[in-house]
């Protein structure tokens, strides 16, 4: 099997967050069960760029191509160029090119290529496929981009959700030629953290993800300008500064800002103890396909308070490891009043996480899957 990945970011470029972590951490699984790939990606690195080349990364060879246009579109003909001069060389039938991430001329054309070479495409939309994407900025042009080439491009690919609620999502808007469920590698810890008690006082909450709309920060703060207990809020993530600003200025309108705490980026030594140090991780998003950050706050026994958009929030209802709610600042707030008004909840997630966390997401486990996967497409076309 001669196994391509594509990306339109791959780390160091930790600047992306959840999706560049999970793209590599599958890469390297993969070559540690003895399943080579190849990985082609651009230079980006948000405002920055990334030296352009080949290397290994963590055993996983790497080519880094420039790319001429930046966020988002990541337009790079050196890498359409390299892999379409791969393709036309593979044999197809022992070909499979996984794609990441969607609405950028990487994927999308990286597509177009495997489809005319007819090589089998597995695409991971990564939460780019939803209603909600489609609706959300540059509405008009993915709209033309998806009547023009993305649908039969789509039709021609299999599709890997990382939930159940992505594929519902997915299947609301596309039909591929298969569809499988298939969670994220995340990184946690190697071994549990100690058992932390919540402390007498006020509750110590914490948003650890990228700054941006679809997260509903403005949603928890007129949630938190509702609760009647002592809190305090850490925010760790960076974003446009006008973005950061006018979430200041809302904060500061509901008389909260006192409360919250700017930490900017954390880096991915240091967020496994900021985890552990917090009572609660809150994640009110718009739309999250699967949310690693959930993963890994429980991986370290800390509970988590999701909006019911997230892709992880049947988990944790099975799981009971935290709470879901409604998308709006009443029953946020009225989630929270019942968190705290029992806060030895908080005490007995943290005690059974970690052991749950590492039984669910074991390496080995997900890893066989992808494996399996692959050979289905490449066996049943």
């Amino acid at each position: 099997m001669k196994n391509i990945q594509i990306s339109p970011s791959y780390k160091p470029a930790y600047y992306y967050g959840g999706p560049t972590m999970s793209v590599s951490k599958l890469c390297e699984e993969l070559v540690k069960a003895e399943t080579p790939v190849t990985v082609l990606t651009t230079t980006a690195n948000g405002a920055a760029e990334l030296p352009a080349g080949s290397r290994i990364i963590d055993g996983v060879p790497v080519h880094y191509h420039p790319r001429m246009t930046g966020d988002p579109t990541h337009f790079s003909p050196s890498l359409l160029k390299t892999l379409d001069r791969t393709l036309k060389l593979s044999r197809s039938h022992q070909t499979i090119v996984h794609i990441h991430s969607w609405w950028n001329l990487v994927t999308i054309f990286s597509c177009w290529i495997a489809k005319r070479r007819k090589v089998a495409v597995l695409l991971s939309p990564r939460g780019m496929l939803t209603t909600y994407t489609l609706g959300n900025r540059n509405t008009g042009m993915k709209h033309i981009i998806h009547s023009l080439l993305g649908k039969s491009l789509l039709k021609y690919s299999h599709i890997h959700a990382t939930s159940a609620k992505e594929k519902q999502d997915l299947l609301k808007i596309i039909k591929p030629k298969s569809i499988t469920v298939i969670p994220n590698f995340v990184r946690f810890p190697q071994e549990p953290q100690a058992a932390r008690s919540v402390a007498d006082g006020a509750l110590q909450l914490l948003f650890l993800s990228r700054i941006e709309e679809k997260k509903g920060l403005d949603i928890l703060f007129k949630a938190l300008s509702q609760v009647n207990f002592e809190w305090q809020l850490a925010i760790a993530g960076s974003g446009t500064a006008s973005y950061v600003d006018n979430l200041k200025h809302i904060a500061s309108e509901l008389n909260i800002g006192q409360f919250i705490s700017w930490k900017g980026h954390i880096t991915d030594e240091d967020k496994f103890s900021v985890m552990e140090n917090h009572d609660l991780l809150v994640l009110p998003s718009h739309n999250e396909n699967f949310a690693n950050v959930v993963i890994e706050s429980l991986a370290v026994g800390t509970p988590v308070l999701l909006s019911d958009r997230v892709g992880l929030s049947e988990y944790i209802i099975e799981q009971q490891l935290g709470w879901i709610s409604k998308l709006n600042p009443k029953e946020f707030a009225h989630t929270l009043q019942q968190i705290h008004a029992d806060k030895s909840q908080l005490d007995k997630i943290r005690s059974r996480a970690p052991a749950i966390i590492r039984r669910d997401f074991n390496e080995i486990k997900i890893v066989d899957q992808y494996i399996d996967l692959y050979n289905r497409i490449l066996t049943n076309g």
